[in-house]
């Protein structure tokens, strides 16, 4: 994705024992970056400790749950002949970004002329054991205003989305209402482990 590396960023990882299907303790680092059109004044919007944090505990509650098979195989594709489950690390980039730039890549990427809350961009790469997750893209002032809107706190919808854009990046989607009722609950089991409650009820 052109726009996904750039600005001032703060990168985090930590080592997690995923319970993956591999067994091995699957290391995810987390590139959080702000947009410089954001400007200063971000108070109240979740900072980039708290987004790494909720970002990983959705990879890693998905690795136990087996939700992350999809992935595996997709990136296997790749190198054929290696087992599904040899991954022992990941990355992920999510960027926060500002109307404009949220519009840009939502008229590039999906043809649609305005901002939307999260855009998901996977990366099907595998390099030795290394398979990067992708990179997530959340607009800023429509997760605010989402928020206002729907009577929750601002860090609550981007937890929420930020939990919605690593599904998508592990394969799942909502285009039918079977899938988006089996999102639905993934994301209401992750949050719920976050202490947030259940976003659709």
């Amino acid at each position: 994705m052109p726009a996904s590396c750039a600005d001032t960023s703060a990168d985090t990882s930590a080592d997690t024992n995923s319970g993956n299907r591999s067994g091995t303790a699957l290391t995810l680092s987390v590139d959080v970056q702000f947009s410089a059109a954001l400007g200063p004044d971000l108070a109240g919007f979740p900072a980039a400790d708290e987004i790494e944090h909720w970002a990983r505990h959705a990879f890693v509650h998905a690795s136990v749950q087996g939700w992350d098979l999809a992935w595996r195989t997709r990136t296997r594709q790749n190198a054929p002949g290696e087992s599904i489950t040899n991954i022992d690390s990941s990355q992920l980039c999510v960027r926060l970004v500002d109307a404009t730039e949220g519009a840009a890549l939502n008229a590039t990427w999906r043809n649609k002329q305005a901002p939307t809350n999260v855009l998901s961009f996977d990366a099907d790469i595998l390099l030795d054991q290394h398979a990067p997750l992708g990179d997530l893209v959340l607009c800023v002032p429509v997760i605010e205003r989402e928020a206002m809107q729907q009577g929750k706190s601002v860090a609550h919808h981007c937890a929420h989305m930020l939990v919605h854009g690593v599904l998508h990046l592990l394969g799942f989607d909502h285009l039918i209402e079977s899938e988006a009722q089996a999102m639905e609950a993934m994301e209401a089991a992750v949050l719920g482990e976050l202490g947030i409650g259940n976003p659709y009820e």
